[in-house]
């Protein structure tokens, strides 16, 4: 069996930047292990897999270890693949996923998902085990949890500097652990770590922003955020907060097209 794959750098205005996924289309569903395999194999921190119904658009991800439940930056490369490769005619598209519906549209500045947002609680007692060791001497403002532990921390130098000990990440039991502070340019930085799922620092997290907007916005007291998140290849987007949900803006570079055999 022959199947179309593509590779796209989400939240980037050029190739080598953002964060980059694959994109499996299928026309039907494959087994989990064999998605599992095909995910393993591109060794990339998602895979996407949709396919196509009358509808709607079933997507689902995958790491290299595990399916996830919320993507963002292989929801936005799927929808590029879908406008620019495969001349989607919607102009919007809705996915079906674990998270629930998830839409995403065309704009000016690329493309705008509306995902449910995830509102952080501060969090004082029954702190995991490592979770501050990890990060040695610095001291975290606040330390909050949603679907990941949050820190924040003093500064954007910290956020930038840090050099965290992953091995003490690897048995907390939410999904990973954002590093997060105000921007000198932009409202707020980040930076995303998930040892447990075999993707010790991701590039940019769509994911984490539906948890970071909300407490941002609750900060800053504005419901509409510029973020970057400071990883080695970086990238940028907005964030606006609207009752339950987040919507962010960015946009997204097609980087290879190609075939895989199974």
């Amino acid at each position: 069996m022959k199947l179309k794959i593509y590779q796209v750098d989400a939240f980037a205005t050029k190739v080598f930047e953002g964060n980059p996924a694959a994109v499996c289309p299928l026309d039907y569903w494959l087994g989990d292990e064999i998605l599992q395999k095909i995910a393993e194999e591109n060794n990339l921190s998602e895979t996407a897999f949709f396919v196509i119904l009358d509808e709607c658009i079933e997507l689902r991800w995958f790491t290299p270890l595990k399916e996830v439940d919320l993507c963002g930056h292989a929801t936005l490369a799927t929808a590029h693949v879908l406008y620019e490769y495969l001349q989607y005619a919607k102009n919007q598209i809705i996915f079906e996923t674990k998270s629930g519906s998830l839409k995403v549209s065309k704009a000016e500045s690329g493309y705008i998902m509306d995902f449910p947002s995830s509102i952080p609680q501060v969090i004082s007692d029954d702190v995991p085990m490592g979770l501050i060791d990890a990060i040695g001497d610095i001291k975290p403002k606040i330390i909050l949890s949603a679907f990941d532990y949050i820190l924040v921390l003093n500064t954007e130098e910290e956020v930038i500097n840090l050099c965290p000990d992953l091995s003490k990440w690897l048995s907390i039991n939410l999904r990973g652990v954002i590093v997060t502070a105000k921007g000198k340019n932009v409202d707020f930085v980040s930076r995303c770590f998930f040892p447990k799922l075999r993707v010790n620092e991701d590039p940019v997290t769509g994911s984490a922003h539906c948890e970071l907007a909300p407490y941002w916005a609750s900060v800053y007291g504005k419901n509409v955020l510029t973020a970057r998140q400071l990883s080695k290849r970086s990238g940028e987007m907005t964030c606006e907060v609207l009752d339950d949900r987040v919507y962010l803006s960015g946009s997204a570079v097609g980087y290879m097209v190609g075939e895989i055999t199974i």
